[in-house]
Parts: structure tokens; C-alpha cells; sequence
């Protein structure tokens, strides 16, 4: 059976959490490990430096709370953008229409669960310590790595799992939603919190004059 389908499925959602790492660990694996189907392109030495140093200073910025949530800002054009071209790569000589399908699905599945991961990171930006931020950051790496590098050898099994992360990862955003919208309120009115009914001054009784 054809692999490349869930190869582009799991790179673009891969891509969606951290679009750098999926490039790099991509481009090694063909290079060092002599993976068949990788995309030359992917293996060529400035590709792995700029990968490498880009993947470098999302590393740091991916655990500093509120720092997080710009860096995913920025990045709703770039890692669907990543996950559409590594689909495009990885159909190979396929018809320009199935490369424009591969692109296709890289991209939507990128933009898909970089969606989630921002909502996720706005839930946990709620919580003023940053260990939870950096849990959370070195829990996707693992997460990225393990099914990019389960994807060269069993792609279909590899798309299993990332499926299965990103149906929890979607369930916790909806289940943590009162949270993320208490992160937007904060961004909208910094330094201000909702009032809870006790805090709600008292109504005035005395008559009107």
C-alpha cells in the first residue's frame, strides 16, 4: 500500500506542533540513516543548518509563558506553509494534481493541530508558573520526534499515533475553552480579571430623589 499519504499526514500534523524539529529530524534520517523516501531536497546541509538553528530558538521560546502564545502567532502562516511543502515533497514525481493534493493535506493537517497546540498553550498561559509551560514544550518535542521517526518505518502506525495525540490534544482544548478565554480576556484588557459575584459592588437601595 501507497505510504505517502500517512507519510504527509503525520508530517503535517508533526508540522502543526513544531515545524523545525519535523524538518530536521526528517532531513537526518534520510541523510544519516539512509531512509528511503526521503525528499532529497530535506537532506541538503543548509536546509539541516537553518532547520537546526531555527528549531534552536524555538527551543527556548516555546518555554517562556506568554512568549509561547506570540511565537504560535507568528508562526499560523508559517507551519501550515512547512507542512504543505514537505506534503508536495514527499509525492515525488506524482501529477502536479496529486502534488497539489499532498500540499493540500500537509497544510490543513498543519494548520489543524497548530490550532490546537496555540489553544492549549493560551490554557495553560493562565497558570503564572512557567513549569508548566516547559513540561508542556519538551512533552511535544518527544511527542514530534517519536512519530517522525516511527513514520520512516511505519508510516501507517505513525499516523495512528498522531491521530490519536491530536483527538486528546483537541478534547483537553475544549474541555479547558473557560480557560482560553480567560488568556484572550487578558490579552484584550492586560492587568484585568473577570468579577466574580461576590466582588460585584452592591446595588444602591435608597430611593430616588
Amino acid at each position: 500500500m501507497d505510504a505517502t499519504l500517512p507519510l504527509v499526514l503525520t508530517s503535517g500534523l508533526a508540522s502543526g506542533i513544531n515545524a523545525y524539529l519535523v524538518v530536521l529530524l526528517t532531513g537526518l534520517l534520510g541523510r544519516l540513516g539512509g531512509f528511503a523516501g526521503v525528499p532529497d531536497a530535506l537532506e541538503r546541509t543548509d536546509v539541516l543548518i537553518a532547520a537546526g538553528a531555527l528549531y534552536a530558538i524555538e527551543f527556548v521560546t516555546d518555554k517562556i509563558p506568554y512568549v509561547d502564545s506570540l511565537w504560535d502567532g507568528i508562526h499560523t502562516i508559517i507551519r501550515p506553509a512547512i507542512g504543505a511543502t514537505l506534503g508536495a515533497l514527499l509525492a515525488g514525481d506524482a501529477s502536479s494534481l496529486d502534488q497539489a493534493f499532498y500540499a493540500a493535506t500537509g497544510g490543513l493537517s498543519a494548520l489543524a493541530s497548530h490550532t490546537v497546540k496555540t489553544g492549549f498553550r493560551m490554557a495553560v498561559n493562565t497558570s503564572p508558573e512557567p513549569v508548566t509551560n516547559v513540561t508542556t514544550s519538551v512533552a511535544e518535542d518527544i511527542g514530534v520526534a517519536s512519530v517522525i521517526a516511527l513514520a520512516v518505518q511505519w508510516p501507517w502506525v505513525a499516523l495512528g499515533v498522531a491521530l490519536l495525540l491530536f483527538a486528546i490534544g483537541a478534547t483537553v482544548v475544549i474541555v479547558l475553552a473557560t480557560r482560553i478565554r480567560r488568556f484572550l480576556a487578558r490579552r484584550r484588557f492586560p492587568g484585568s480579571r473577570p468579577h466574580t459575584a461576590d466582588e460585584l459592588p452592591p446595588r444602591s437601595t435608597a430611593p430616588p430623589h
